[in-house]
């Protein structure tokens, strides 16, 4: 597999998409997973694991947004993983992931995820590259045993926002006082490490690629939903599930 490099995929959408017809479509697309998830619910057999990465302002909020709450809220959770609590540090790192990993019938959806452990705690040097490497052979026999053993779908998206983009969304928050809740003066220090979270989401979509990575154009919005949405369609869809008939 070559290796990705970020620095060469673009973060808008193609030359010629339109905006106007996309967001039509997406609307099209939403109703057909509202109905879809309705069905993963009643046959019970599938679980979908979303993982949504990104660098702070790519939109994750947004995205789980626009998604995800067209579907029975019943059906769906949203999981957001902050610094680890005592009780957490003291399990493996993976302890506090996998309570919360979808049962049958259910879509999860990782709002971040256990790739922070081989993300920040790299750029700030918590981890070392060979402790890294270690976790992420962790990560993808993690992964495995969720596809293999319980019929879980992953699906991970990393949200690919421009340096420039995320430097004038995270302004907003300064000057939007509809979003000045949003403002965190840790973020923008984060932002001056860019370079660094690019080499190291570079590894991991190298070594944790046996479920593969989708790499999501994020500068604009309605196109980031219109791609995340069309994939969960096609996942759903490739299940090929039916309605359980009355109980006996």
């Amino acid at each position: 597999m070559k290796k990705i490099k970020l620095k060469e995929i673009d973060t808008r959408a193609p030359h010629g998409v339109d905006k106007a017809e996309t967001k039509a479509e997406l609307e099209g697309i939403l109703k057909d997973l509202d109905k879809l998830q309705n069905l993963l619910y009643a046959e019970g057999k599938h679980s979908i694991l979303v993982i949504i990465q990104g660098m702070d302002a790519s939109g994750k909020d947004g995205l789980t947004r626009d998604v995800f709450t067209s579907m029975n809220p019943q059906g769906v959770n949203v999981m957001s993983f902050k610094v680890p609590t005592p009780e957490e540090m003291a399990h493996d790192f993976l302890w506090r992931i996998h309570k919360q990993v979808p049962p049958k019938g259910m879509i999860h959806i990782f709002n971040r995820s256990h790739y922070e452990d081989v993300l920040t705690t790299r750029v700030h040097g918590q981890t070392d590259d060979e402790t890294a490497r270690l976790k992420m052979d962790a990560i993808n026999d993690f992964e495995r045993l969720l596809t293999t053993h319980n019929n879980t779908r992953i699906l991970k998206f990393y949200l690919h926002v421009s340096h420039e983009e995320q430097r004038s969304r995270l302004q907003e928050r300064i000057d939007n006082p509809e979003k000045q809740w949003k403002y965190n003066d840790e973020d923008f220090k984060e932002s001056k490490l860019w370079s660094k979270y690019m080499g190291y989401y570079e590894d991991v979509f190298t070594h944790c690629n046996e479920i593969p990575w989708h790499i999501v154009p994020a500068d604009q919005n309605w196109y980031k939903s219109y791609t995340v949405a069309g994939i969960v369609l096609k996942t759903l869809k490739e299940l090929k599930m039916k309605y359980p008939g009355m109980k006996k």
